[in-house]
């Protein structure tokens, strides 16, 4: 069983939530909110290059624009495979949550 990891789980999720907006910069913004976590770009970067090689999402260039001197954005996008590993990992999730017995905590 070859399952995603959290951070490629959530930088997936972010990308669905922004939709045309999910480019390197804007999935860190997105993420330390989401998360209350520092995410460097560095990870953000790594992570997406990991799902590109996966299949799990594809990428295209915007216009450049004047304040990034000339550069365009990559975004990113979602693949039908990034949107099954995202369904398969919560189906696992979801089986393991609710497969946990209640904890007596009053003897911890």
């Amino acid at each position: 069983m070859n399952l995603i990891s959290r951070a490629e789980e959530l930088l997936l999720l972010a990308i669905w939530t922004l939709q045309d907006q999910s480019y390197g910069a804007m999935l860190r913004d997105y993420l330390v909110e989401a998360t209350n976590e520092d995410w460097s770009i560095g990870v953000v970067y790594n992570t997406l290059d990991r799902l590109a090689r996966k299949g799990f999402v594809r990428t295209s260039l915007g216009d450049p624009t004047p304040e990034r001197g000339g550069r365009a954005k990559r975004y990113f996008h979602l693949t039908a495979e990034g949107v099954e590993s995202l369904e398969r990992i919560r189906t696992v999730q979801n089986s393991l949550w609710s497969d946990l017995p209640i904890l007596n905590l009053r003897n911890a």
